[in-house]
């Protein structure tokens, strides 16, 4: 899938101020951006519009950055992609296998080894330590945008 229209991004993050900031500095760099509060905000969100990519807050009331991606895979929402060659294979023939798509990226002010190890179980393309750079955040916005829909900045 290819993008023809600027990606859509979905910041999610119980503190305001970060979620305006970082809106702020991404739709600067052409990004269309959306804002929302916690993690049930952000499934709301999901299932009426289409998103590309969300950037999670790890710590937040009601649902967790991680616990809300576990919702968000048992949803149908998203669009589905062939898996590489290897899940392609039904008796010596190639058959793509859907898989769910949305790439996210998890971000947190208390990362440990564990959370980060949890975060790539759970297949989160980055995990960004708060406060979260600009290089590192724009340069994993767009890796996870272009591992996704072959997206390059103009």
């Amino acid at each position: 899938m290819t993008l023809l229209t600027p990606p859509r991004l979905l910041i999610t993050d119980d503190d305001r101020d970060f979620r305006e900031t970082l809106a702020g500095m991404l739709s600067d760099r052409g990004f269309e951006t959306l804002q929302a509060a916690d993690g049930e905000e952000t499934l709301k969100i999901i299932c009426r519009q289409e998103v590309h990519l969300l950037l999670l807050d790890m710590q937040m009331p009601r649902l967790s950055g991680l616990d809300t991606i576990e919702r968000l895979h048992g949803l149908d929402v998203g669009w589905t992609m062939p898996t590489d060659g290897d899940d392609m294979v039904d008796e010596g023939h190639p058959t793509p296998k859907p898989r769910f798509v949305l790439p996210w990226i998890l971000i947190s002010g208390a990362l440990d080894e564990q959370l980060i190890a949890r975060a790539r179980a759970a297949a989160a393309f980055s995990v960004l330590p708060k406060p979260v750079r600009l290089p590192e955040l724009t340069g994993a916005v767009a890796g996870a945008l272009a591992k996704a829909y072959n997206w390059r900045a103009a």
